[in-house]
């Protein structure tokens, strides 16, 4: 019988929300297996997702330059053999990631692999002869690549980094905390998984109303920022931080959140990471297909009506266009999801 391994390494690519999902399996696998060491290739810009996890040693994947094509692969298989590492898993299960997977394995290392579940998703997707009933969740997946290297982890009681501290940036940015605060990031990469904006704007408007919460507004680039600026206009309770804070100053202030709204997105998985309560919108997909935050209760997931859109989800990642059901996300009422927010921060 082989040794257990006592370095492995992990590659996962891919978007944010992907990337973010694998800090709880990752941060309970270190916590559960102390003596294990463990290096984890990704994006240089995810690299935050990590450091909250001190025994996880960061390599920065960059396919634009140093890792480029073949030699850039190979360029990544020297600089992960010089680790002595002796199991690779990967987590991503796409072309790079197979091709220093197969180097790996031909040199003599356990290796394994994510399963997408690609014929039950498009089972679950599908309009005729749908098999609507949940699948197994990315984050169970990727437990499962590391059962396979021997490392089975317990993800029944997880725990989350302790909050830190806020900087005086971001405290001069927010000001002092004075009643509960609650994130909003009403964007998403498909038009398919956001909320329409005008009801967006509404829920803004009621949670704002209320005078209970301080609301903060979250996306990326000029774009979301200019309909952030006109989604929050009329408000007093309500400021869009989207373009003023890097991705760690912005997890150092989600941590302080006392709820967080989302779409199926990036900014659910990384409310999820950091232990926050997320309420997240479902419209051409649903939780069903294995995306839902980590650790969140089945009810903080609010879904369009499948009774006038029983062909729901339709897609897996929301890209997909169905016509006629353009409209499913308009049965999810802005008083719905104003009533969640109010239950999540009154329990």
């Amino acid at each position: 019988m082989a040794p257990k391994p006592k370095h492995i390494a992990v590659m996962r690519l891919s978007s944010m929300g992907d990337v973010a999902m694998t800090v709880p399996v990752l941060r309970a696998l270190v916590q559960q297996y102390p003596e294990l060491r463990v290096t984890v290739i990704s994006r240089p810009f995810f690299k935050p997702f990590f450091d909250t996890i001190p025994q996880i040693h960061f390599v920065a994947f960059d396919p634009k330059t140093t890792h480029k094509g073949w030699l850039g692969l190979g360029r990544l298989y020297q600089q992960l053999s010089s680790l002595s590492i002796d199991a690779f898993g990967d987590m991503h299960n796409v072309l790079r990631s197979k091709i220093i997977r197969g180097i790996f394995a031909l040199s003599g290392k356990k290796t394994a692999a994510l399963n997408k579940g690609r014929a039950e998703k498009k089972a679950l997707t599908r309009l005729q002869n749908k098999q609507f009933f949940p699948l197994t969740s990315m984050v169970d997946r990727q437990a499962e690549v590391l059962a396979k290297l021997g490392f089975p982890v317990d993800l029944s009681q997880p725990t989350f980094a302790p909050k830190p501290e806020l900087t005086n940036e971001i405290i001069a940015l927010v000001g002092p905390k004075t009643k509960p605060w609650i994130g909003i990031a009403p964007f998403a990469q498909y038009q398919g998984k956001m909320y329409p904006l005008d009801l967006m704007q509404t829920v803004i408007h009621l949670l704002d109303q209320s005078e209970q919460y301080a609301l903060f507004l979250l996306g990326a680039g000029a774009k979301e920022i200019e309909w952030l600026t006109q989604l929050s206009a009329g408000t007093s309770h309500t400021k869009v931080i989207a373009g003023h804070l890097s991705l760690a100053q912005e997890l150092i202030l989600m941590s302080q959140f006392d709820g967080l709204l989302s779409m199926d997105s990036a900014n659910g998985h990384m409310g999820a990471l950091l232990g926050i309560p997320v309420v997240t919108v479902w419209g051409a997909t649903h939780p069903y297909a294995g995306f839902s935050p980590f650790n969140q209760p089945e009810s903080h997931s609010l879904c369009a009506d499948r009774n006038q859109f029983p062909g729901l989800p339709t897609s897996v990642y929301g890209n997909k266009i169905v016509p006629g059901y353009e409209d499913a996300m308009r049965t999810i009422l802005p008083e719905t999801i104003v009533a969640k927010i109010q239950e999540i921060t009154s329990s």
